[in-house]
């Protein structure tokens, strides 16, 4: 029976079925349909099947959270060292700053009362300007930095800190970013009422965050030791923001470059290798030898010209054998591919920190227009996605709901008002801006865009350009002054504009076009 069975479209068909064929061809249809079901429910994933090709093939059903408390530390520590050391890990966490932050988020009051929209951004640029508890920078060096954390570390903590007003402060607020080394990340336990505190983040019985455990100082610090506390303070959720990027149902963030971190530390090992076995091949340029080269009975022995023993190689070297007749000159071997092995391995690289390749290296021997055009807007989907889902709502948002809060407990702004704001993230720089230009006009006059939102996009204020215009204008009609840029009184093709007052001064003008007959 064994010897007549086949297979037909990878089902096993044996002499049963073919008999069974010849007097029910129903019923062997059906029991042959049987089959090709039970196949496919055994087949189902090739990726999830347990065969010879994925037995080395080792996955894990453990939580987001559980995966980074056993492997975050050590991420944590290897990527702060690829960046510190690495010229590639460096200058891709540098490309990700750049242009998720740039020269910085900015926010507008939304309130919908012009006066106090005023008054509220008022208040925020002095506040910005003094909100670092450190001193150190403004609100946008901070989010750049808070920003540089969460991609080389994974997060970053910043608390609200209420301060006194003085020394140029006139909202009493400021920020101070800790590391998230400083959380307890050792502190779990269950608390009264159903919640928890896993990694030093206490959640309440439906798994809100209810509070940050931390050390008040670096665990890491040189600070001396009679005066660190190695005691982990509770401190408010509503006084944290906590920066990270969720790619699961997570509390905690990895560093951005797990990914290559392997891939880049091989790069690195190679690159390291290949430069000493050529700094080796340098070193001895040859060795002369004797008749005595062969004897067994002679203990081989590789002099200089002064007769001393050499014991270690330098660079253009000679070296003497015993009885030397002939000279032999050492020959580098070649190694050909180096450079592409190179570019395939940063090409990786750049992928795992999802970065452009030309971004990354510097590298743009392989790039046309149209191509480098179609990375750049990829990357910028992501940075946007980035931008809009992640550093406005989880740590630009809290600082304003922090900053209107204390403005409003200080008598500042009206204790009713709501105040939203509008975030304008910084432009990306055009790859030809004389056709983006002209593109962002055409959509504008077509009506697919109003004026203010092209202003906006270029991350500007549209209500401050607009006054800006209003101002400029008072002052030129004041003075007698046309100017090409004024559209109220030049057209695009250079003309004066045809209006009730030239006109009527100059009958010559043509009302259409504003211009004058020639002669």
């Amino acid at each position: 029976m064994g010897a007549n069975r086949h297979e037909k479209g990878g089902v096993p068909w044996g002499a049963i079925d073919s008999a069974l064929a010849i007097v029910a061809p129903r019923r062997a249809a059906a029991r042959y349909a049987a089959k090709v079901a039970i196949a496919n429910l055994r087949r189902g994933y090739e990726a999830g099947g347990k065969t010879r090709v994925t037995e080395g093939w080792r996955g894990s059903n453990a939580s987001a959270d559980a995966e980074i408390a056993a492997a975050g530390p050590v991420l944590r520590d290897r990527s702060r060292d690829l960046v510190r050391n690495n010229a590639l890990a460096a200058q891709a966490v540098q490309v990700l700053v750049n242009n998720i932050v740039g020269p910085g988020i900015r926010p507008r009051a939304a309130s919908g009362n012009k006066a106090l929209n005023k008054r509220v951004d008022a208040l925020w640029r002095g506040f910005s300007a003094n909100c670092d508890f450190y001193g150190h920078t403004d609100f946008h060096g901070l989010l750049a930095l808070a920003v540089r954390e969460m991609i080389e570390a994974g997060d970053i903590l910043a608390l609200k800190i209420a301060t006194p007003r003085g020394l140029g402060r006139t909202v009493p607020l400021q920020i101070q970013l800790r590391e998230i080394d400083h959380l307890d990340t050792a502190r779990v336990q269950d608390i009264a009422g159903g919640g928890y505190t896993d990694q030093g983040i206490e959640f309440d019985a439906g798994g809100r965050r209810t509070a940050f455990w931390m050390f008040p100082q670096h665990p890491g610090g040189t600070t001396r030791a009679f005066r660190r506390r190695f005691e982990s303070e509770r401190i408010d959720a509503t006084r944290v923001a906590h920066l990270f990027e969720r790619q699961r149902v997570q509390s905690r963030g990895v560093p951005w470059g797990a990914p290559a971190m392997l891939a880049l530390r091989d790069l690195g090992d190679w690159q390291q290798a290949e430069l000493v076995r050529k700094k080796t091949e340098a070193c001895l340029v040859g060795i002369v030898f004797g008749d005595d080269e062969t004897q067994a009975s002679v203990a081989p022995v590789v002099q200089d010209s002064q007769g001393n023993k050499v014991e270690q190689f330098e660079p253009g070297l000679i070296a003497y054998a015993r009885g030397g007749k002939d000279i032999k000159f050492n020959q580098p071997a070649s190694t050909a591919g180096v450079y592409e092995w190179n570019r395939v391995q940063m090409h990786i690289v750049a992928s795992g920190f999802r970065v452009p390749y030309a971004l990354m290296t510097g590298d743009l021997s392989q790039n046309n227009f149209s191509s480098s055009r179609v990375g750049l807007n990829e990357f910028r989907r992501m940075v946007e996605q980035l931008q809009w889902q992640t550093v406005i709502p989880m740590f630009c948002e809290p600082i304003w709901r922090w900053f209107v809060e204390a403005a409003q407990l200080a008598g500042l702004l009206p204790l009713d008002a709501m105040i939203p704001a509008e975030w304008a993230p910084p432009r990306f720089e055009m790859v030809n801006p004389l056709q983006d230009v002209q593109a962002d006009l055409l959509e504008t006059r077509a009506g697919f865009a109003s004026p203010q939102q092209m202003i906006a996009k270029r991350g500007y204020d549209p209500a401050a350009v607009i006054e800006e215009w209003a101002t400029h204008a008072e002052a030129t009609d004041a003075l007698g002054l046309i100017f090409d840029s004024d559209p109220r009184k030049v057209s695009k093709g250079g003309n004066v504009q045809p209006t009730e007052q030239n006109t009527a001064t100059d009958p010559a003008i043509h009302p259409a076009t504003g211009t004058k007959p020639t002669e």
